[in-house]
């Protein structure tokens, strides 16, 4: 059965050093939710600390209503699929898959009945009886999902289970597992520091930086509306510039762009947080910024410009390609205009959104 998982103020130190000082967070029974953020901010942490490999130096971490601070791993009916697999390489397909039942003294024909089962959902029961050495990442990533989930755990853990494989299997890999977490229903936690894999596969996204929360939604809302700068960088591609506000008008680069919102009267510098795709491309004079293409690679449905402004800045530019029609050519003077119900306004500090919520 799925669980809900709360952990309430939770403290993670080692020796002086405090790497997560003070975090709550709830999870949905069935949630795929993913931990997502740089190389040491605490995310694969946490993790562990739920898994019960981590000690808590502080909180407490619920299994529904089950304090689990004390229980051993074993003890907290989870399934984990580590970064390098963690299969046995002196057992088959089989017996790896098998492990976990046999450690729980599974009669052994339902031990073969589960097994034969979860290799046909992860579509690698073909190979069975082969040894490790003999299958590919991918296969090896099916294996592990397959033992993990096969003693039919509360919680599925899951840290960074894609990195070691190449981007096509990683893209296929991903579609999946979230295919295979959804016919179970297993609350799942998922760490990555990539951001295209957690919107691809998430019902939620925490955001972590320094053990810190900064943002907590579904995929849209993060990367379209994020709370602060950090999480609109993080994110996808964005392009930060400085600005001034008056009542509902941004001036930038000395050039004036009416915003549907008004922003407090006391914010007059500020950061704008536009996407490549809210920029308006042009070679005729219409208005807004000046620039200078300085080169574009083509993607086939997109086209990315990289663009120098007359302050000096580059940009990047995203525009959808069109059959038949010449790319802008280097050196080529172009004028940008800007989506600005989609671009995002943070205070001069990067700390806070403006433009969340209307009229602020």
């Amino acid at each position: 059965m799925s669980v809900r998982i709360k952990f309430k103020n939770i403290l993670k130190k080692y020796g002086n050093t405090v790497v997560i000082p003070d975090l709550s967070l709830d999870i949905k029974e069935g949630e795929f939710f993913t931990l997502l953020g740089p190389s040491g901010c605490g995310k694969t942490t946490l993790l562990r600390m739920a898994a019960g490999f981590n000690s808590i130096e502080g909180g407490e971490i619920y299994f529904n209503d089950k304090l689990i601070n004390n229980l051993s791993p074993g003890e907290r009916n989870i399934g984990m699929v580590f970064q390098n697999y963690a299969i046995f390489p002196h057992m088959n397909v089989f017996k790896n898959v098998a492990f976990g039942l046999t450690n729980r003294k599974v009669p052994k024909q339902k031990i073969e009945e589960a097994v034969n089962k979860i290799l046909e959902i992860v579509q690698i029961q073909e190979y069975k009886d082969r040894m490790p050495e003999n299958l590919s990442g991918g296969q090896q990533q099916r294996v592990a999902l397959a033992r993990a989930i096969v003693i039919e755990p509360d919680v599925l853990l899951m840290d960074e289970p894609l990195s070691n494989l190449d981007a096509k299997l990683r893209v296929d890999m991903r579609n999946a597992i979230k295919g295979i977490q959804r016919k179970f229903g297993i609350t799942t936690i998922y760490v990555t520091h990539d951001q295209e894999e957690a919107m691809a596969v998430s019902d939620r996204i925490a955001i972590m930086n320094k053990g810190i929360i900064q943002q907590v939604d579904v995929p849209q809302t993060i990367y379209q509306k994020p709370n602060n700068l950090f999480v609109a960088t993080f994110i996808g591609r964005t392009n930060v510039l400085a600005a001034k506000v008056s009542k509902n008008t941004l001036i930038l680069n000395g050039c004036e762009f009416t915003f549907g919102k008004t922003l407090p009267s006391d914010q007059t510098n500020v950061l704008l947080s536009i996407r490549p795709e809210e920029f308006f491309i042009s070679n005729e004079n219409k208005g807004g910024l000046k620039g200078k293409i300085e080169h574009s690679v083509f993607l086939g449905l997109n086209t990315h410009y990289f663009i120098t402004l007359a302050n000096g800045q580059e940009v990047e530019v995203i525009e959808r390609s069109k059959h038949g029609t010449a790319l802008f050519a280097p050196k080529t003077e172009v004028w940008l205009n800007i989506d600005t119900e989609n671009i995002n306004i943070f205070d001069k500090a990067g700390l806070r959104n403006l433009s969340l919520g209307g009229n602020v």
